[in-house]
């Protein structure tokens, strides 16, 4: 079997951590505000994979991180919330480059989650400033519309959309942002209701969430306090509702990112505090091996599967310093 590595590409045009990274139609990458040296930001850029290099474009109208941004069915990205842009919504069309404004928020929020639906709506979920609520977004009105709250306060959680197109969120922090939770619901698209499911194993918030093939969800690492950082792995089972628990990570790791590679596997990367190392976790075997370490230690970066299956991972923080480095696997 080759030897998998990670190989710098391009660096970006502007150094950022907590931004957004998007795999457009044409299989290039947006990476859209975030912050930066000069706190939040507004400007965006594009990886082309054919050339490996960046191109700016449009500057969003309102600076923002900790924001969420998806990729609508027409091909568009709609930006969300987020830190210093809370309650404003704006969509990028790739075919002119230009950023225009949507309907704002009902609720302001950071932190929060965002889930393309079945229906091609986008939910909205818990983060900073409105924890507990959750609205939809109307593609065909730019309008949003407040839906059932969660039934559990959160941010800092993750969403999953399963193969049956309810929302699974999981985990994340309290109201007083210093408890961590090991509870999980399901959002019903189609009642627009939550209802509890079972409850995670250990508390987490930081971590991530991965759909596998089989449909289950792999939830990895995050921290259950402020210094306590987990190795902790385990699956979510949709027909039961349960949660088992499955091999460890190598390495813990918070504020790290996980992708589902085109062979079922997920690839994990980097992570707080000062980890550079990636690994693999195969379903078949419930277990982890190291793979090649990232050229750069990073936290709150992105990670992107592209079209041709490569993984491209962006920018991130260090500790103190923010990078504009770039690299594939």
């Amino acid at each position: 079997m080759l030897l998998l590595e990670w190989l710098n590409t391009g660096s970006m045009n502007y150094a950022r951590y907590m931004h957004t990274a998007s795999v457009l139609t044409d299989g290039k990458v947006l990476v859209a505000a975030g912050y930066g040296d000069s706190g939040n930001m507004n400007s965006a850029e594009l990886y082309d994979p054919s050339t490996g290099s960046w191109t700016t474009t449009g500057n969003l109208n309102n600076a923002r991180s900790s924001h969420t941004a998806s990729v609508l069915a027409d091909g568009k990205v709609l930006v969300a919330g987020g830190a210093g842009s809370m309650n404003r919504a704006e969509l990028y069309d790739p075919s002119t480059g230009i950023w225009t404004t949507t309907g704002n928020l009902n609720n302001g929020r950071s932190g929060h989650t965002a889930s393309v639906l079945t229906d091609g709506k986008i939910l909205i979920t818990g983060g900073e400033g409105n924890m507990n609520c959750a609205e939809l977004y109307d593609p065909s009105t730019g309008s949003w519309t407040s839906t059932d709250n969660l039934t559990n306060a959160r941010y800092q959680q993750t969403a999953s959309v399963l193969l049956d197109g309810k929302v699974l969120v999981t985990g994340g922090r309290n109201t007083t942002g210093i408890t961590p939770l090991n509870s999980a619901e399901l959002f019903d698209p189609l009642t627009r209701t939550w209802t509890t499911t079972g409850n995670l194993n250990n508390r987490r918030w930081g971590h991530t969430a991965s759909v596998l093939t089989d449909g289950k969800v792999l939830i990895a690492g995050g921290t259950n306090d402020t210094s306590n950082i987990l190795k902790s792995v385990e699956l979510y089972d949709p027909s039961t509702g349960s949660w088992t628990t499955t091999g460890n990570l190598n390495y813990a790791r918070v504020d790290h990112t996980a992708s589902v590679l085109t062979d079922g596997k997920v690839l994990v990367t980097g992570g707080a505090f000062f980890v550079n190392s990636a690994e693999l976790y195969d379903p078949s075997t419930g277990s982890w091996t190291i793979t090649d370490n990232l050229n750069n230690v990073r936290f709150d970066h992105t990670e992107s599967v592209l079209t041709d299956g490569k993984v491209l991972v962006t920018g991130g923080a260090n500790g103190i310093n923010r990078l504009s480095s770039a690299e594939l696997y």
